[in-house]
């Protein structure tokens, strides 16, 4: 696999010769993928900027969360089990919440601690190795790391198109990279003189052909109800590009892949949050139903996993927003979750049960519910994740994330 970053390379300027272009767009990403052996499907999507768990999932049922967030609760939340109430943009999902086919994990983190960088918080999130300091030499993510312990694993030779690399499916074993914004169209006759220019360098050749072949797998198939609803929501999106990259992510989970990782973006709410957030929250709705509609009968062997590099501020703030912070929340959902409830331990928003007086406490580690749902998807066992995926990782009891 020593050829990847050359292979990217190669790929971005082999592809201008042949009309490869990607718009230039603030919330550009790619999604990854995995073949591998099993029925259950495994969505991992990285949040990046920092979700406000205290607000998408509101503790109301705590007496101190009132006082702190006063401007931000003008808006009533929908209430979940009597203690916790859900944002109102995720209100379409509410469905999916009576159907035990979402839930959530709360005041959770990683390891990540006080210095609240987000390119920090972010390496640290998908490198999964359990400590709190990026490390400049590490070269794989969690993700990929689980794909190397998977007996059976099968995919193409790992490559990308698009910018938003994927660091926690970074690694030696084998993934696709695949952007919607990346608009590859060639004639036979173009992708015959393509063949025939770079036949004597099987880089070239090999990458851009490549290319071509993944940018097929974008045409969806229409020949069943499934895939007729899942095109007609992708078109009534109007070039929706979150609904296009799941779609595309739905409809290859639908076949043969078994495992996808995008990111969702806007996350970062320091000002008008009541403004902001729901936009996000609008843009993760979209991505779960568009997930669930494209695959059909398969959602019910699919988990889809969302955090986020860090939490914020207990407090809002002086610009109707919310600062960098430390404990957060995880979004569960999918036909294979055991949904319906909201995870955690709950720490308390008391000045004294604050971290460092100003954030919630983390109780949990987004890293041991991601091992227990991968171990509940794949029969990978407990040290295997303790060991190999998780370093250092210590599992408690299961909380039983999947069904």
């Amino acid at each position: 696999m020593a050829g990847i970053l050359t292979r990217r390379g190669l790929l971005g300027r082999g592809a201008a010769l042949v009309g490869c272009s990607a718009a230039a767009h603030p919330f550009l990403s790619s999604v990854t993928f995995a073949a591998a052996p099993g029925e259950t499907r495994l969505v991992v999507l990285i949040l990046r900027g920092g979700m406000d768990g205290l607000d998408v999932v509101r503790p109301v049922g705590d007496p101190a969360y009132g006082a702190m967030r006063p401007g931000l609760l003008a808006t009533p939340g929908l209430p979940l089990d009597g203690f916790y109430e859900m944002h109102p943009a995720l209100a379409p999902l509410m469905p999916l919440w009576r159907a035990g086919q979402l839930g959530f994990a709360h005041a959770v983190s990683t390891p990540y601690r006080d210095k609240r960088s987000h390119f920090d918080g972010q390496d640290i999130l998908e490198a999964g190795t359990g400590l709190d300091v990026p490390v400049p030499d590490q070269r794989d993510g969690w993700l990929n790391r689980l794909l190397q312990d998977m007996p059976g694993l099968h995919s193409e030779t790992a490559f990308a198109i698009g910018r938003d690399e994927m660091k926690v499916l970074s690694g030696p074993a084998p993934v696709l990279n695949w952007s919607p914004e990346a608009a590859l169209t060639l004639t036979p006759q173009s992708r015959l003189l393509l063949e025939r220019l770079y036949h004597a360098d099987p880089l070239f050749r090999d990458a851009a052909l490549e290319a071509i072949d993944l940018a097929d797998l974008a045409v969806p198939d229409v020949t069943s109800d499934r895939g007729m609803a899942l095109s007609a929501l992708v078109e009534d999106g109007g070039g929706n590009s979150i609904r296009t990259l799941a779609g595309f992510a739905a409809e290859r989970l639908f076949n043969d892949t078994r495992i996808a990782a995008f990111t969702l973006g806007g996350w970062d709410t320091h000002r008008r949050q009541d403004k902001s957030l729901p936009k996000a929250l609008e843009q993760l709705s979209d991505a779960i139903l568009t997930l669930k509609t494209g695959l059909g009968p398969v959602w019910d062997k699919t988990a889809v996993i969302a955090m986020t590099e860090f939490g914020r501020t207990a407090r809002e703030n002086g610009s109707q927003g919310t600062d960098h912070g430390t404990g957060g929340a995880m979004v569960l959902a999918g036909g294979a979750v055991r949904g319906g409830r909201v995870l955690g331990r709950w720490p308390g928003l008391d000045e004294a049960d604050l971290y460092d007086r100003r954030d919630l406490m983390p109780t949990g580690d987004v890293r041991e519910y991601a091992a227990w749902a991968m171990h509940s998807a794949f029969g990978i066992d407990r040290s295997t994740l303790e060991r190999a995926v998780f370093p250092g990782l210590i599992l408690g009891a299961d909380p039983g994330v999947l069904l």
